[in-house]
């Protein structure tokens, strides 16, 4: 009997195979008490497993394919960081030495008060990376369990099990390195019962293109081992044993999207002009400098977004010097060859003070509300000699090449004039100090309704702006995305949202100074349409959907979708309207 099972689409198409189940991560560990003089004995066991866990992550980053997403190196940089995070290795030989626990005891109580910290952060992403800290705490277990044996990888256990026919994996959580087997491996897709948009599986399985699903909480309850399973990374739907018409027409899907991905990657360097002659600029997001090549050979005629903040995070402590930031954001520009690289300023603070990044210490207890208090230019205003670091950085790299300057969750005038006193501040140390520097543009992010609202005043200070959907839809909404109670509450389409990217592409374009859309609905072509019927030119996106925007791109004509825009801005549905108003815009 066919079933289904509902998650969270991460990542597009669809994969067809047999089922292998893992177990949940959390290990099974023995709990007995240990004498005072075996202590010792326990803390070095603890010790043994951190080295050779540290040597195993070690080991796999050196061996890193060139073709491995820029992501999976991140990832096992913030394994690492928490192997060796004080909050984790410290606080469980307390464990031993006060509660005469085992080291697997031990390890075990610490992971669950660091895991209550992680669930009580307002921030998605820092709430997500307790999935990390639990697969650190179970490769500690594994190695003290084995004494020292490394266990075999899944994708080293799934050819054994795996014949001829094809695998999808179902797992509580697939571990960073073990998603290192999954290109060209026996692996086809892959459903977790944890996850979100921002965990670490759904960012590799989008840098990698798998079919995924997450979020699918009774995967392992309702699907058996060895199991027919279709998923649908479209739809977030996991059909189990399905029947021979459903089979066949997802086969038929499959073999459709491999084409479609075939003549995708034909249009790379295809220039994104649409079919009345309007050149549209497609750019990538990126996180960090080693991300750039990927962003070259997506397509991507630039960067419109370096997340910069992700220099500074998982750095316990030690955070990048002056120097440090120039070399990084240098080599950005460098890796792009020419091409427009957009480094946005730090867009942190709140639960994620950077003066603070140990696991220990990353909490909010003097933040009512994190989302709504000391974060992006306000945090960086607050600390005016960081602030001025980074951009003594930025200033020093745009003498390399083309680089423009975002700043985060501006609101008000007088943060603009502030922001711009610290620039004029790090230029002159700057000249006081005889460093070279090149000319750099200016931009906002508009990301709160009052940036939205007061782009014209904007506009005179800036060269360009850039919309943060995300953001902006969660501000609006009043949404936090991160709550499941209000989160279908999260919608891009919602009629003020639109009302207020429209109202900023207009009177950008009126005032000719260029405007981006660098938030998820940039890269999702189901808005590509009506961005383009709003007067948007600029699209930022993670580099994977470079190609499906452009195919759209190519498509459209702008004056024929123009004329429908109004339609969609004024019903009460716009999706069900944009999809009327938008269905004659390219002629057969």
């Amino acid at each position: 009997m066919s079933i289904q099972v509902f998650g969270m689409p991460v990542s597009r198409g669809v994969a067809i195979g047999r089922a292998m189940l893992v177990a949940s991560s959390r290990v099974d560990v023995a709990h007995y008490y240990v004498p005072a003089e075996r202590a010792e004995h326990e803390i070095q066991r603890l010790r043994q497993a951190r080295d050779a866990v540290a040597a195993e992550i070690g080991a796999l980053q050196r061996d890193l394919p060139a073709e491995a997403p820029a992501e999976i190196s991140a990832l096992l940089d913030v394994h690492l960081m928490l192997l060796h995070d004080d909050a984790l290795i410290l606080a469980t030989k307390h464990w031993i030495v006060e509660r005469h626990y085992n080291a697997e005891w031990a390890l075990s109580a610490q992971l669950e008060v660091l895991a209550r910290q992680f669930d009580e952060m307002e921030d998605d992403y820092l709430r997500e990376r307790k999935a990390d800290l639990e697969q650190v705490v179970e490769r500690l277990l594994r190695h003290m369990a084995h004494d020292g044996d490394v266990a075999p990888s899944l994708s080293a256990q799934a050819r054994d099990f795996a014949g001829e026919d094809p695998l999808v994996l179902v797992a509580n959580d697939v571990a960073p390195a073990d998603m290192l087997h999954f290109k060209g491996s026996v692996f086809t897709g892959f459903v977790t019962e944890v996850g979100g948009r921002t965990s670490h599986t759904a960012i590799v399985a989008r840098s990698l293109d798998i079919p995924a699903v997450v979020g699918a909480r009774e995967a392992s309850r309702l699907i058996r081992q060895d199991d027919w399973v279709v998923i649908d990374g479209d739809a977030g739907v996991v059909i189990v044993n399905p029947s021979a018409i459903v089979l066949e027409e997802y086969r038929f899907r499959q073999r459709q999207s491999e084409l479609e991905r075939a003549r995708l990657n034909r249009l790379r360097h295809t220039p994104a002009v649409t079919l009345d002659g309007e050149a549209i600029e497609l750019l990538a997001n990126i996180e960090l400098p080693d991300d750039a090549p990927t962003a070259v050979t997506s397509g991507a005629v630039g960067v419109g977004l370096f997340r910069s903040e992700f220099l500074f995070m998982n750095r316990a402590g030690d955070l990048p010097d002056e120097d440090e930031q120039f070399e990084a954001y240098r080599a950005a520009v460098l890796a792009m060859g020419g091409l427009p690289v957009t480094i946005r300023t730090v867009d942190i603070g709140a639960d994620k003070p950077l003066e603070r990044m140990s696991v220990s210490e990353l909490r909010h207890e003097h933040q009512l509300n994190p989302a709504l208090g000391l974060r992006a230019i306000r945090w960086s205003l607050a600390e005016p000699s960081m602030f001025r670091q980074q951009l003594r950085a930025l200033l020093r790299a745009s003498a390399f090449g083309k680089l423009r300057i975002l700043f985060p969750m501006v609101a008000h005038v007088s943060e603009i004039r502030a922001t711009l006193e610290a620039l004029a501040r790090a230029r002159t140390q700057l000249d006081e100090a005889g460093r070279a520097y090149g000319p750099v543009e200016l931009g906002a992010m508009i990301e709160v309704p009052a940036a939205a609202l007061m782009i014209d005043q904007f506009l005179t200070h800036f060269d360009f702006v850039s919309i943060g959907t995300n953001d902006l839809i969660q501000y609006t909404l009043a949404i936090d995305r991160a709550d499941e109670a209000v989160s279908h509450l999260y919608d891009p389409w919602h009629p003020a949202v639109l009302h207020l990217i429209e109202h900023t592409i207009r009177r950008a374009n009126a005032a000719g100074k260029s405007v981006c859309v660098c938030g998820e609905m940039a890269g999702d072509p189901a808005f590509t349409d009506l961005l383009l019927a709003m007067g948007l030119r600029s699209f930022s996106m993670h580099p994977s959907r470079v190609a499906s925007v452009k195919q759209r791109v190519l498509r459209a004509d702008t004056r024929r979708l123009a004329a429908g825009v109004a339609r969609v801005l004024g019903a009460e549905s716009p999706s069900a309207e944009a999809a009327l108003a938008f269905a004659g815009s390219v002629p057969n």
